[in-house]
């Protein structure tokens, strides 16, 4: 019983785009583990930007300084 757990910035990423990720996701665990589609469980997470660091600084802060 695979479960993967994607997580994401918080940026607009639409329903379709989440139906891939998860049909992409359980198709990979078919094709190379062999894995039942039916007990395989994807959870799709979406991190404000404030809440996601890379080195010192928010993702929030960093796309700020990058657009200056």
């Amino acid at each position: 019983m695979p479960y993967v757990n994607i997580k994401v910035t918080k940026e607009g990423v639409s329903a379709a785009q989440k139906q891939q990720l998860i049909a992409g996701t359980t198709e990979l665990l078919v094709k190379v583990l062999n894995k039942d589609p039916a007990t395989t469980f994807v959870l799709i997470e979406e991190v404000d930007t404030d809440n996601w660091g890379v080195g010192y600084e928010s993702v929030t802060t960093l796309r700020q300084q990058a657009g200056s």
